[in-house]
Parts: C-alpha cells; sequence; structure tokens
C-alpha cells in the first residue's frame, strides 16, 4: 500500500502544478511578452534538468542529438510558443480544456503513423471530445477569441505529434527519461531564444510579482511537474496517471476565474464537461488493458 501510496501523492501534486501553472502564466504575461516568457521560463527549465541529470547519477553526454533536436523543436518549441501565445489572448482555463485534446488527437496519428486500432470506447471518446471542443469555440459567433481557440487547439495537435515521436524514438532504442526530457528541452530552447530576439515585443517588468511567478513556472510547474509525472508513471499503470491528470483542467479553470474573473458562459461550461467525459472515458479504458510492463 505505501508503495502506491507515493506516487499517487506525486500525481496529485503534479496535477495541482500544472492545473495552476495555467493561471501563473497568464500572471507571468502581465509583466512579459509571450515569446520572452516561453524563451525564459524554458531555458531556466532545461538548467534545471540538466544540473539533475549529474546529481542523480545520470551521463551528461546528449544521446541521439538529431533525433532530440527535432523532439525539441516540436515538443517544446512549437508546443509552449502556442500554448503560452493563446493565453495571452485569451482566457487561461478555457486554453487548458482545449490543450488537454492531446490524447484524442495521439489516438488518431497513432492510427495514422502507428497503424494502431482504434477502439469503439476510444471512438466514443473522440465523437464526445471533438463534441465538447465545438461549444467550447463556438465557430457560429463572433464573440469568442477565435485566435486564442486556433492556437490552443495547434498546441494540442503539436503536443500530440511530440507523444507520436516519443514513442517511435522509444521503439527504435530506449532512452532514459529524464535524459530525454532534459536535452530535448534543451535543444528546443534554441529556437526559441532566436524568436524571442527576432519577434519585436515590450520590454520584460523585472516586478516581484514576475520573478516569482518565473520561479514557479520554470522549476515547479515544468521543472519539477516532470519530475513527478516520470515518477508517477513509472511507478503506475498509465491509465491510473492519466486519470489523475484530469484534474489539470478544471484546477486551470477554477483558479483562472477566482483570479481574473474568467468565468465559462453555459454553452462553454458544457463543452467542458464533454471533454472531461472523454477524458475519464479514455483514462478509465486503459485501466482495463493489461499492464505490459511486468
Amino acid at each position: 500500500m505505501e508503495l502506491i501510496k507515493k506516487p499517487i501523492l506525486a500525481i496529485i501534486i503534479m496535477s495541482i502544478l500544472w492545473g495552476y501553472g495555467w493561471t501563473s502564466l497568464k500572471v507571468g504575461l502581465i509583466d512579459a511578452p509571450p515569446f520572452k516568457l516561453t524563451a525564459l521560463r524554458l531555458t531556466l527549465s532545461a538548467m534545471f534538468l540538466l544540473l539533475l541529470l549529474p546529481l542523480t547519477g545520470r551521463s551528461f553526454i546528449p544521446p541521439r542529438l538529431k533525433e532530440l533536436f527535432l523532439l525539441g523543436f516540436v515538443h517544446t518549441s512549437l508546443l509552449f510558443c502556442l500554448s503560452t501565445w493563446a493565453v495571452s489572448e485569451g482566457s487561461a482555463g478555457r486554453v487548458a480544456f482545449m490543450v488537454y485534446t492531446m490524447p484524442f488527437f495521439t489516438i488518431l496519428f497513432a492510427r495514422i503513423f502507428l497503424s494502431e486500432i482504434i477502439e469503439r470506447l476510444q471512438w466514443v471518446a473522440i465523437v464526445a471530445a471533438a463534441i465538447g471542443l465545438v461549444l467550447i469555440v463556438q465557430p457560429w459567433g463572433f464573440h469568442g477569441n477565435h485566435l486564442s481557440s486556433a492556437l490552443s487547439v495547434g498546441a494540442g495537435i503539436v503536443w500530440a505529434l511530440g507523444a507520436i515521436m516519443v514513442k517511435r524514438l522509444q521503439e527504435r532504442e530506449p532512452m532514459d527519461l529524464l535524459s530525454m526530457t532534459a536535452w530535448q528541452m534543451t535543444l528546443g530552447c534554441i529556437p526559441l531564444i532566436g524568436l524571442s530576439f527576432l519577434v519585436p515585443e515590450e520590454t520584460i517588468i523585472w516586478s516581484t510579482r514576475f520573478v516569482g511567478n518565473l520561479i514557479f513556472i520554470a522549476i515547479g510547474v515544468t521543472g519539477l511537474g516532470s519530475m513527478l509525472w516520470m515518477y508517477a508513471l513509472s511507478n503506475l499503470k498509465a491509465g491510473t496517471a492519466g486519470l489523475a491528470t484530469l484534474a489539470a483542467p478544471p484546477i486551470a479553470m477554477i483558479s483562472s476565474a477566482l483570479y481574473f474573473q474568467e468565468k465559462p458562459n453555459v454553452i462553454e461550461w458544457f463543452g467542458m464537461l464533454f471533454i472531461l467525459m472523454a477524458l475519464m472515458t479514455l483514462s478509465f479504458g486503459s485501466q482495463k488493458l493489461p499492464d505490459k510492463t511486468n
């Protein structure tokens, strides 16, 4: 029982960090423009994870640089640019729910690129998620922020592509998860730093609020959150771990509503409910699958 408690506690803490992280990101954007904030945040996160490699007895030499650079471009450069830009243009809670449509795009991409069969329960989840996405975006009206919606969905698609890339990379030759995360993030920072200099933006206001949020987002949300996620995945079934992460979007929505008064309308509430039900369907379904890790 003790062996189960620690991974579950880890993933609960991770879900809180990832959920509130969306609102904290919005706070950071008060004092910094999106591309500069993204480059700064990910650079600090990468430095934190790289420091952990020798401290945990791992090799500091990056393996398979070409593959990791491509993964870093997709899973770090594109993903964090799109998600941060989306938050700067819209509601943090709303963005979180749309980005978390990633599992449904992953299923579709796995069918296309990995020839994986889509089960009946997965089709139900995909349809429910699609309905939820339409209800949140509300393409029939002009009151919503369609740029933020497009960026959020784009981030979910990019996250799904990154997941497929990780799966292929690990199938070719298994790689240590911490080393892979640290180096793909480090290499993914290179385009981000270049973009922060090329795109004309306002200067950063180095307030106490900004510095505190930057440390929390970079070290707490991205760095510590990634470590907790890897620890949970290595000690729990994927379905159990996935089910626990469902807390992140509601936490983002609640904290965003409290801090910024970003309250969804009735149709958006129903859309979020559909996405949450779809995620729960996937997670419960994956728990029924045999554990292939033993």
